[in-house]
């Protein structure tokens, strides 16, 4: 089987971190080792204690070996997280901010190859969009924009935040890649999380889908968690965009960074989110070879879920109605509704290019309504936030 390692290093290619387990190129090795996991592999892993992360326990629960084992991963995956969560699921809305870029990514609609009339929010027009996400009942909302740094500034975050602070329990960001002293002023302003998808752990698809614009150095984006967690924030998003690379040496790769960031920040709370493409401007599935089922995708979530008790799922309105329907009570904690993904949507839902095609167009009403008939409570506010405020004298 494999070596779990022990040491705290995640990028140093000298290092056993995922460089050292060559979990970021030469993935062949663990093709095979993924090929070579037996039924017996697969029940050893379901006869440990739900919850606790060794590499080799999640490389035998996402094997093909472990897709017959699927509905005893569900029961125990649901059980774990009733557990831990209770019925509880919470309900966010992503806030765009701008569509223009510098990064020319390939999978991305808002990529600076593209060509399309662009769209960027001034910090009234933000909150005339948080307003009537207010007034629909959200109060744990994502600010998102692509690499705009001319327009979405550090200075312009925390004006925004500061006025958003009145409304809304939770503020989280899912921008582009910042330092640890720009998080910290984010943090002081009120943002308390941070999204920050890899994209791919593969250091050769990276190069690929990344060939130009800052975030095409593959070193300083596996950086940014770090970053995150030194500047104090509470909630840090862990993600792959699922489709650019085999999506089980993925899954590895994001429970060996995951394992990194809890021992070395214990303080900060670690969630997974699971963003499969999705047809945008300039982008088409069918360029990618590696695109997932859904059987695949419920057997990652599963699998995380079974190696981390305490990690945050999420879900977002990428999806069908009817798959978040069907995975709801199984583990996912955290899931988007009524979402736009152009800025200004939410006032002018015909204002310019969305960064990719919704798939959940329900209403915030109706997603809380599926959410009761499961006998889960929907959760508008961050009530962790608020006992920690109370807690701190805030």
């Amino acid at each position: 089987m494999v070596q779990t390692r022990t040491d705290d290093s995640i990028g140093d290619p000298g290092a056993p971190g995922l460089a050292g387990l060559h979990l970021d190129a030469n993935r062949d090795r663990w093709r095979q080792r993924l090929r070579d996991v037996t039924s017996r592999d697969v029940e050893a892993a379901l006869a440990t204690r739900p919850g606790s992360y060794r590499l080799d326990r999640l490389l035998a629960l996402v094997s093909p070996a472990a897709e017959a084992y699927l509905e005893e991963m569900a029961q125990q995956s649901q059980s774990l997280t009733r557990q831990r969560f209770g019925r509880t699921v919470k309900l966010y809305a992503p806030l765009y901010l701008s569509s223009f870029c510098v990064n020319r990514c390939r999978y991305c609609g808002f990529s600076a190859a593209n060509r399309f009339e662009r769209t960027r929010l001034t910090v009234d027009e933000a909150l005339a969009d948080a307003e009537t996400l207010a007034r629909e009942g959200f109060r744990d909302i994502l600010l998102v924009s692509s690499e705009d740094r001319a327009f979405i500034t550090v200075g312009y975050l925390a004006e925004l935040a500061a006025k958003l602070r009145e409304r809304f329990s939770f503020i989280g960001i899912e921008i582009y890649q910042m330092s640890t002293g720009e998080y910290r002023r984010l943090f002081e302003a009120g943002i308390e999380g941070v999204t920050l998808y890899q994209e791919t752990y593969d250091r050769d698809e990276y190069a690929r889908q990344h060939p130009g614009g800052p975030k095409a150095d593959y070193d300083v984006r596996l950086r940014g968690p770090d970053d995150m967690a030194q500047a104090g924030m509470r909630e840090i998003g862990l993600g792959v965009l699922l489709g650019l690379a085999d999506w089980r040496i993925e899954t590895l790769a994001l429970g060996e960074h995951a394992s990194y960031l809890i021992r070395r920040y214990w303080r900060s709370h670690v969630s997974f989110s699971f963003p499969r493409l999705r047809p945008a401007c300039g982008v088409t599935r069918d360029a990618f070879p590696h695109l997932l089922t859904d059987r695949n995708l419920v057997q990652m979530m599963l699998a995380l879920r079974l190696c981390f008790a305490d990690a945050g799922l999420v879900l977002s309105t990428r999806e069908e109605a009817l798959f978040r329907d069907h995975v709801i009570a199984l583990g996912p904690t955290r899931i988007s509704a009524g979402s736009r993904t152009n800025p200004g949507g939410y006032s002018q839902a015909d204002r310019g290019a969305g960064q990719f095609e919704v798939s959940d167009q329900r209403s915030p009403q109706e997603v809380a309504a599926m959410l009761a008939r499961h006998g889960l409570e929907p959760v508008w506010k961050d009530w962790d936030g608020a006992f920690l405020g109370q807690r701190m004298g805030g």
